[in-house]
């Protein structure tokens, strides 16, 4: 196994060849790029920027793991919604494959489109926790369930036609929210090419323990993310400072065959960037150089081997 980095902790929104050399100082092998929408898809990763980012990279020693875009939409009822969330995806293989990476990664959305998603980081500091007020009860979730299923199977076609693979990131109260989800999902669409953005901090919150859902999920996790929590949300803090059974992880990781990247991901944590800030604070750095530590120590004790 490697380790990489997901590009949008270090800065959240473009340009980001700055943060590409920051992750590939620190020492990492991999690194994940984001379009956080359509118009980030088809205005900044052009032909000319995609060819740009891919020369600084393949300069810098970084594999591009995989490229990450959701499509607003794919809990929609509203035929015109999920066509446009088809032309996102489209559009996203399209970026991918001209940076020739093997893996695109979308989000599970939230079940109810167009009702805010309650905010799950949220739930430890408040007594009660309350759904949303316009929550649809009397909504057919089998219906919404269906037209889901129907339009991963199209974008499995996408990506199949493009020989690459799709990897679902699971969430916490979405469509996709633990391993037997998961598994259904495959199930019921067909295709090899689909799978899982293994993510145990979005599961771990949900009642799984991780390592047990490794070993239900095996081949079908192509791609994994590392941070931390305690369970009670889904918070990313470093890894060993929550409750997550890293070593268990990692051994599971290995029985399975899994021998790829280990992709951190690190949202709350001193320095991160967020939305409305630019670069990551220098404080960050240290995060994420303690990850990367805590990690090759944790797989000597799981006798995995990290580049």
């Amino acid at each position: 196994m490697k380790l990489g980095c997901t590009v949008w902790p270090v800065r959240w929104n473009t340009p980001y060849e700055g943060a590409i050399r920051r992750i590939a100082k620190l020492g990492f092998k991999g690194a994940e790029l984001i379009a956080w929408d359509k118009k980030a898809l088809d205005e900044y990763y052009t032909r000319k920027k995609i060819r740009e980012l891919k020369e600084l990279m393949d300069s810098s020693g970084l594999e591009l793991t995989e490229f990450v875009s959701t499509p607003g939409g794919t809990s929609s009822l509203r035929r015109e919604d999920q066509e446009a969330s088809l032309t996102h995806f489209r559009r996203l293989v399209e970026v991918a494959s001209e940076f020739e990476t093997r893996i695109v990664n979308t989000v599970s959305l939230w079940p109810f489109h167009g009702v805010k998603w309650p905010n799950i980081k949220e739930r430890p500091l408040m007594q009660t926790f309350l759904m949303p007020e316009d929550l649809p009860y009397d909504t057919d979730y089998e219906r919404i369930w269906t037209n889901y299923v129907d339009l991963t199977r199209r974008f499995c076609d996408t990506v199949e036609d493009a020989g690459l693979y799709y990897a679902v990131e699971p969430h916490p109260w979405s469509l996709i929210s633990n391993a037997d989800a998961m598994l259904r999902l495959i199930e019921h669409v067909g295709s090899r090419a689909l799978g899982m953005n293994f993510d145990p901090s979005h599961l771990f919150p949900m009642g799984e323990t991780p390592a047990i859902a490794i070993l239900k999920l095996r081949k079908r996790i192509f791609h994994t993310h590392i941070s931390d929590n305690d369970a009670s949300s889904n918070v990313h803090w470093r890894p060993g400072k929550g409750k997550i059974d890293w070593v268990s992880v990692l051994k599971a990781l290995k029985v399975v065959g899994y021998d790829y990247v280990l992709s951190i991901e690190l949202e709350d944590v001193p320095g991160v960037s967020k939305p409305g800030l630019e670069d990551a604070a220098p404080v960050f750095d240290g995060e994420l150089t303690k990850a990367m530590d805590f990690l090759k120590e944790t797989a000597k004790e799981a006798g995995v081997n990290i580049e």
